[in-house]
């Protein structure tokens, strides 16, 4: 098979010789004379194996071979020294190399190098294959789901994760936005450069820009060295901005010139650095209304919006609660060390009557509790949380109470515990802020008030 060789030599003499051979083996051949020049052409996807002199002018071919190593891991290098060098071709072995010739050399020598590193490119392309289509199993069993919306989500993230796009990502908090952004990256051609992720809303806005972009030393007061941000970090692979909504206004205009120019300067430096980053963004906000009312870029809205992909909320796809209860049931009980391996129908039907307001996250914290409530080997309706039971009825209907638990108890009496029970949960997830628990309860923040010292709740709010 004809394959493509890379030669890069500053001695015309012997580009033309190994040209020749390897030409006469059937194989296209380019040429470079210098390392630099050379690397313009290791990004050639039809590229097989690189044969460089180790000594050129500039860049030499140890330092070629590092940067040919980072830029092409896949493909073979083989150097050519000359026998004073052999030492310096050893350590280019180590550096990466594949194999070396020692001029002078025969022509039968140099095509079974060649051959070996065919070998050896053909071996490493199966390798890169195979891990690709594992880590597309892996991306898509990420996305748990038989409904129609899921089917529907994971056939837009199978179309999008392919190529450069920006990818908007929208839908209620806790529905799994970040997963759908990681299921695009482990799809895509990145899936082996860096992933990474930052929560806009979770760092404060005098440290936003630092942490994006990274800073040198003395750019500000307690900069005693050089940071890199996490821009930088991400070369090569996928930048996340999870609540891109909450971004400063000031930080929206940098990152525009990044999406527009493809460049970067950290904190305190005038150099530009360019950099190599799949943008993936989402929110919980209706950015068109922050448009709006001038609180975010509409200019940088399109740059963001190339591709949108809007996650359901779990009441939409209730079918597949089930699965995604034992899936989490199975990591939690594993991570416990706990001996619980199903629910019991019932406590399955009253999940699937819940509305999730918190959706997949809720749902995840929800098994988690019932777990730790649960004493037996599988989930009952007595295992799940307060709200879930007041929210469903199923408290009322008998699902959790009985008279031999509440004893000498009147129903005012039971009703009140349960009550009490669902108001606690709430205000426990929703961090004891008195209008989330209310909106989550389903009652005005008033009737909560009310309720609360009627109860006499004590409220402990955490204060992230």
């Amino acid at each position: 098979m004809k394959r493509t060789i890379l030669v890069v030599d500053d001695e015309q003499n012997m580009q033309a010789v190994i040209r020749m051979v390897l030409e006469g083996a059937g194989h296209q051949v380019l040429v470079a004379d210098s390392g630099e020049a050379a690397l313009a052409d290791v990004h050639n996807p039809n590229l097989d194996v690189v044969l460089s002199d180790l000594k050129m002018p500039g860049m030499g071919g140890e330092e070629f071979v590092i940067n040919c190593r980072k830029e092409r891991p896949d493909v073979p290098v083989i150097i050519i020294t000359a026998h004073g060098t052999i030492r310096s071709a050893v350590k280019s072995i180590h550096d990466g190399a594949a194999d070396y010739l020692t001029k002078p050399f025969e022509p039968e020598q140099l095509e079974i190098a060649v051959h070996n590193a065919i070998k050896l490119r053909d071996i490493l392309r199966e390798n890169e294959q195979l891990k690709a289509a594992v880590s597309e199993s892996l991306g898509a069993q990420r996305m748990i789901g038989e409904s129609h919306a899921a089917k529907l989500m994971l056939e837009e993230i199978r179309r999008v994760a392919p190529y450069k796009t920006s990818v908007l990502i929208t839908g209620e908090s806790g529905s799994g936005k970040e997963l759908v952004a990681r299921t695009i990256h482990d799809l895509s051609p990145r899936r082996n450069r860096p992933w990474v992720a930052i929560n806009c809303s979770a760092i404060p806005r005098d440290l936003m820009e630092s942490e994006i972009f990274g800073y040198v030393k003395g750019a500000f007061t307690g900069a005693a060295q050089k940071r890199l941000g996490r821009l930088e970090q991400a070369q090569g692979g996928t930048f996340f901005f999870d609540e891109i909504g909450d971004l400063d206004m000031s930080l929206q205009s940098k990152l525009l010139r990044v999406l527009q120019e493809r460049e970067f300067s950290p904190v305190g430096s005038d150099q530009v650095r360019p950099v190599d980053v799949r943008f993936l963004t989402a929110t919980n906000r209706d950015l068109k209304e922050l448009v709006r009312e001038g609180k975010f870029r509409e200019d940088l809205l399109y740059r963001l919006d190339v591709y949108s992909i809007v996650v359901p909320p779990l009441r939409q796809r209730r079918e597949d609660i089930p699965l995604l209860a034992k899936t989490f049931l199975q990591e939690l009980a594993a991570e416990m060390d706990k001996q619980v391996s199903e629910f019991a129908p019932a406590a399955l039907e009253v999940l699937q009557r819940y509305r999730w307001p918190g959706n997949i996250r809720e749902l995840r914290n929800t098994v988690e509790r019932s777990l730790l409530s649960c004493r037996g080997r599988a989930i009952e309706v007595d295992d799940l949380p307060m709200t879930i039971m007041a929210r469903t009825g199923a408290g009322n209907s008998g699902e959790r109470f009985s008279p031999k638990k509440t004893g000498d108890k009147n129903l005012d009496h039971w009703l009140e515990e349960v009550e009490r029970g669902a108001i606690r949960e709430a205000l426990s997830q929703c961090h004891g802020v008195q209008a989330r628990a209310a909106k989550h309860l389903g009652i005005s923040e008033r009737s909560l008030w009310h309720r609360i010292k009627k109860l006499n709740i004590q409220i402990n709010r955490v204060v992230n």
